[in-house]
């Protein structure tokens, strides 16, 4: 499985340098075009979920106990696993969906569109999982039956929302004003300042100089992100192309790498601070990391159902709003108990999407003479 994710990623970043150096001018366009920052919202709430506010702090402490992490220091490897180079996993499919998939409708093929679907539905259902998983880390003593139900609640949030695209704009924009509040609280409670939050970014450095390694699986650990990271990308471009507005591919690159990699890097750095000067996070802020990493789980959920569900033309308009409900509702709810108590692990969807891929530079390949007049 290393290698081929390995290959996997090497010919997917090769591609997103190819498309910079020979249609970086192209300008990209979906049919529900939005301002840049509700654009950025949307991909940041949708890209991400609830590992962005619940995993630092566990892992940071992983990262500082094993010794193939001992080439950076904890904050370096965590921006890895969540910031910059991932995201042109992101760029690549979000051109693809702009640019090429109107001219080749490769994922209205049966069976591309039918593996694709399968793979939004089982993703959104690992989404609801690992809030499962993790909410004992963050609401202690938390019963069986308050964890269940909480998680069975998020999901018929999304469901809800997922019912007009209007509820998943505003989400999208009032979480990523949360998740700025939830950073500015942080650093407050910490006392770190002005100085010290500049003196912790600064220990990412070691991830730019360090770039290369991340290109390839570091540990286990890492391979689990990387095949998440490729779980996501085909789903995530899909949906959030719709909403690009008129943007060069170079400067949807360079949005996609660099803008979400800033409040991503405080917010790190924020939390590395704790870790490393030993600092308890309170009631109240662990209280506050909860709320919005339920919002997460709500955004990231409901856009992936409206994803999937408009793909199969299940739409409440279609079957009515209440079955529509109820049938998603009981559906992830018998996923995110399949990957409780079954052997069912993400990195089998990832690999399913690196099936995608291939399946789609082979089309490309083949069908090269529709691509005529991409560049212009």
């Amino acid at each position: 499985m290393a290698l081929i994710l390995t290959i996997a990623m090497a010919v997917t970043t090769l591609t997103a340098l190819l498309l910079l150096a020979r249609w970086g001018n192209v300008i990209c366009t979906g049919p529900m075009p939005v301002s840049f920052f509700t654009f950025f919202a949307i991909l940041f709430t949708s890209g991400l979920d609830v590992g962005l506010i619940m995993f630092p702090l566990v892992d940071f402490e992983l990262y500082a106990r094993e010794a193939e992490y001992g080439f950076a220091n904890p904050l370096a490897i965590e921006f890895g696993f969540w910031g910059f180079l991932v995201w042109a996993f992101y760029f690549l499919t979000t051109f693809y969906f702009c640019i090429v998939e109107p001219k080749l409708q490769l994922f209205q093929i049966p069976a591309i569109k039918f593996t694709n679907n399968l793979v939004v539905i089982g993703t959104c259902a690992f989404t609801a999982f690992l809030f499962l998983l993790y909410l004992p880390d963050y609401i202690f003593g938390i019963g069986p039956v308050l964890r269940y139900g909480l998680v069975a609640a998020v999901i018929l949030f999304a469901v809800l929302s997922s019912t007009d695209i209007k509820y998943v704009r505003i989400l999208s924009v009032a979480s990523t004003w949360l998740f700025f509040a939830l950073i500015a609280a942080a650093w407050l409670w910490s006392g770190m300042g002005a100085s010290g939050l500049l003196r912790t970014l600064a220990h990412i450095g070691d991830y730019f100089s360090n770039l290369h390694r991340f290109l390839t699986p570091i540990s286990e650990y890492h391979q689990f992100y990387l095949y998440w990271w490729f779980a996501w990308s085909i789903m995530i471009g899909q949906f959030v192309a719709r909403f690009v507005g008129g943007l060069k591919a170079w400067q949807l690159f360079a949005a996609l790498l660099i803008v979400p990699s800033i409040p991503i890097a405080i917010w790190f750095s924020v939390l590395y601070f704790y870790f490393s000067g030993e600092l308890q996070v309170g009631p109240i802020l662990r209280f506050a990391m909860v709320v919005v990493g339920v919002i997460f789980v709500i955004n990231s959920l409901d856009s992936l159902i409206r994803l999937y569900t408009t793909n199969l033309d299940v739409t409440p308009e279609r079957h009515g709003r209440w079955r529509y409900i109820l049938g998603n509702w009981l559906v992830l709810c018998a996923l995110v108990i399949l990957y409780q108590f079954t052997p069912l692990k993400i990195e089998w969807i990832g690999l399913i999407v690196v099936a995608i891929y291939a399946t789609v530079y082979w089309n490309i390949v083949l069908r090269r003479h529709q691509l005529t007049g991409v560049a212009t």
